[in-house]
């Protein structure tokens, strides 16, 4: 509305209030105007004095959070990459370990092999010189008792004849 209208309409509004019965509610007098200027100073002053402020440290706390994001979202980045770098290390010390695992067994299956093999040979030849031993022992035996046989034989016969048997 322009001011030409509003001014008529104001006056006009202010004489019907004037001439009507019914108590009035509200007085629109001058201190109308009074009114609307001190709330206008005060919307003037409360925006720049507590509006900008509150929307200024907002607009900080939501870039802020925002950067926090995206750092958090980049460490998880770098930590899966490094989780991955430690994956593969340890896959690659695994492959070494059970190769050097390998290694080592077949060593000891070897040095195993070797000691048996002599433990082995060693009981062999132990076997064969109690062999031996044992076939000496057992041909001096048989010599002497061969020997001491026929003399055996003699006092039996003598015993059994009762006379003395020629040799």
């Amino acid at each position: 509305m322009s001011s030409t209208i509003c001014l008529p309409l104001l006056s006009e509004t202010t004489a019907l209030a004037a001439r009507s019965h019914a108590p009035q509610l509200i007085d629109i007098d001058g201190t109308v105007f009074v009114q609307l200027g001190l709330f206008l100073v005060l919307v003037l002053i409360l925006n720049q004095f507590l509006w900008k402020p509150y929307l200024r440290v907002r607009q900080e706390r939501v870039t802020r959070v925002d950067g926090y994001r995206k750092d958090a979202a980049q460490m998880e980045v770098d930590a899966a990459d490094r989780l991955a770098r430690v994956e593969a290390r340890m896959a690659d010390a695994r492959r070494v370990g059970s190769g050097e695992r390998a290694a080592a067994r077949a060593e000891a299956q070897a040095f195993e092999q070797r000691l048996l093999a002599d433990a082995q040979s060693a009981a062999q030849r132990t076997l064969k010189a109690a062999s031996s031993r044992l076939d000496a022992t057992v041909a001096a035996e048989r010599v002497r008792l061969e020997a001491g046989a026929a003399e055996i034989a003699a006092q039996a016969a003598t015993r059994i004849l009762g006379r003395q048997v020629a040799r």
